[in-house]
């Protein structure tokens, strides 16, 4: 063998020891960063219960464990390089994937948790739209509803003396409808609005949002605390609350879905309650005790709607879930559209989408919008809706939990985080996921709804004194047998 052979042999083995010696390395640094991903992905499921059923959480934790060992030993052993690192890349981003689909569970539940720990109000001064007022500081005073709405009245006050260093005087009316009316026919310059009463304002009135100009906004955030109320932490109602507004979900608003979720774990049971919106019902907190809609109870705050049903149908909730009109958009957008059954053809004033009888696919967030809104087209009115929102809840849930919801993972995720807020925990969620899954057993799902006697005008509400409202006088053995119903499936029966 010449001389340059043998140089050039040299110079190969010596690329190749390089070459081997560098895959060591890398096989090195990717066992590494595969121990570090996967020993938090352990700890972020252990620590939040996640996959905690059938040993499940056990079973991958020993695959994980197992693949560490033989990277390791392959390391070691400094055998079958190449092969060493594919495996090692393979499992790594198993671990990261993992981890990312974890954090991000947790993520969403900590989300939704935190803005559920308080509520915001947007507080406002307004002058009539063509009025030459355009600060606060030209105002000596305002008429407001100090009796109905004081607290918040008052926090408004003290931001503009502290902000303007104006001291204004409140004139005392009995409620924003007065004040309003007084704005616009002119014995009054200027008046408090809480956005709450918005929507309560421009059902009554034409032309309600041009008639206005905001010369001021305050938005008040309060601390709102729920703990849950059952014994059995396998039995317990939860109240969905859809509320009627847009943006976001921490806004206090009407609410437009009201739905209690008897659950029992034991017996795998689950009964929806429907309370239509019309509702004539007793009012505590902001309310004062007065009657007035269901809807109107939104408006002094979730737990103001959560003590409304609770005192009428003699029972603890012990979560809530609410989901605004702007998330139940994108939240149908996220998933795909649904497909539910339609009883009977109407056509919707939101959006003026055709609904035929059968099988209806709302494929985007803003035809289901349209779906579930309307009322005016349906032959019993808002008990007719209410069934409709029920079916569209019980789509939403069966397409979050189907595999067809998996490769929008990501989107459906970030919806979620913005959108929903509840009080439940994620402990409690994994618990009760887990037990569900862990006993694979089926829900058996039944709904009902309370019945009364609608009418125009003829009851008085408290939020909206002078205005001709519809409302429905609840029948009082529809109330006491929903009520009973309800009890029933917590204690098993």
């Amino acid at each position: 063998m010449s001389t340059q052979s043998r140089r050039n042999r040299q110079r190969e083995n010596s690329r190749k020891q390089i070459h081997f010696s560098s895959l060591s390395i890398v096989n090195s640094s990717l066992l590494f960063l595969y121990t570090l991903l996967s020993g938090i992905t352990i700890y972020v499921m252990y620590t939040h219960n996640i996959l905690a059923f059938r040993h499940i959480n056990l079973i991958y934790t020993l695959v994980l464990a197992a693949v560490f060992l033989i990277g390791l030993v392959l390391t070691i052993l400094k055998k079958g390089k190449v092969l060493t690192t594919v495996f090692m890349v393979v499992f790594a981003i198993i671990s990261a994937i993992s981890l990312f689909a974890f954090k991000s569970l947790v993520d969403v539940a900590n989300d939704m948790n935190k803005s559920a720990s308080y509520s915001e109000i947007k507080m406002s001064v307004v002058v009539p739209a063509d009025s030459s007022i355009s600060d606060v500081t030209e105002l000596s005073s305002v008429q407001a509803p100090i009796n109905a709405d004081g607290s918040n009245i008052d926090a408004l006050i003290s931001q503009i003396k502290s902000d303007k260093g104006v001291d204004l005087a409140t004139e005392t009316v009995d409620s924003y409808q007065a004040a309003y009316e007084n704005l616009i026919n002119g014995s009054s310059q200027a008046m408090v609005l809480n956005s709450a009463y918005s929507s309560l304002l421009e059902l009554s009135y034409d032309d309600y949002e041009s008639n206005l100009k905001t010369i001021y906004t305050y938005k008040i955030k309060k601390s709102v605390s729920s703990e849950a109320k059952s014994s059995d932490a396998n039995v317990f109602n939860i109240y969905i609350s859809g509320i009627d507004t847009y943006g976001s979900i921490s806004t206090v608003s009407r609410s437009d879905v009201n739905i209690i979720l008897t659950v029992n774990m034991n017996t795998h049971k689950i009964l929806m309650t429907t309370t239509p919106r019309d509702s004539y019902v007793q009012i505590p907190d902001g309310g004062a005790d007065q009657y007035d809609k269901l809807t109107h109870a939104g408006i002094y705050g979730i737990e103001t709607s959560e003590k409304t049903l609770e005192n009428l149908y003699g029972i603890d909730i012990d979560y809530y879930a609410r989901i605004n009109f702007t998330s139940f958009v994108s939240l149908i957008d996220a998933v795909g559209g649904v497909t539910v059954y339609n009883d009977q053809a109407f056509t919707s004033l939101h959006g003026n989408y055709n609904f035929e009888v059968g099988n209806v696919n709302l494929s985007s967030g803003e035809e289901a919008l349209g779906f579930v809104r309307e009322r005016y087209s349906l032959t019993n009115g808002d008990y007719d809706r209410g069934n409709n929102q029920l079916k569209v809840i019980q789509a939403i849930i069966n397409k979050l939990t189907s595999f067809s919801s998996i490769s929008n993972y990501s989107t459906i995720i970030s919806t979620l985080q913005d959108s929903v807020q509840t009080d439940i925990s994620l402990d409690t969620m994994m618990s009760l996921a887990n037990a569900q899954l862990d006993s694979g057993k089926k829900f058996t799902i039944t709904s009902q709804e309370v019945t009364g006697t609608g009418s125009t005008g003829e009851l008085t509400s408290y939020a909206m004194p002078t205005a001709s409202l519809y409302m429905i006088q609840l029948d009082d053995s529809s109330v006491a047998s929903a009520s009973q119903a309800i009890k029933d499936v917590m204690e098993g029966k």
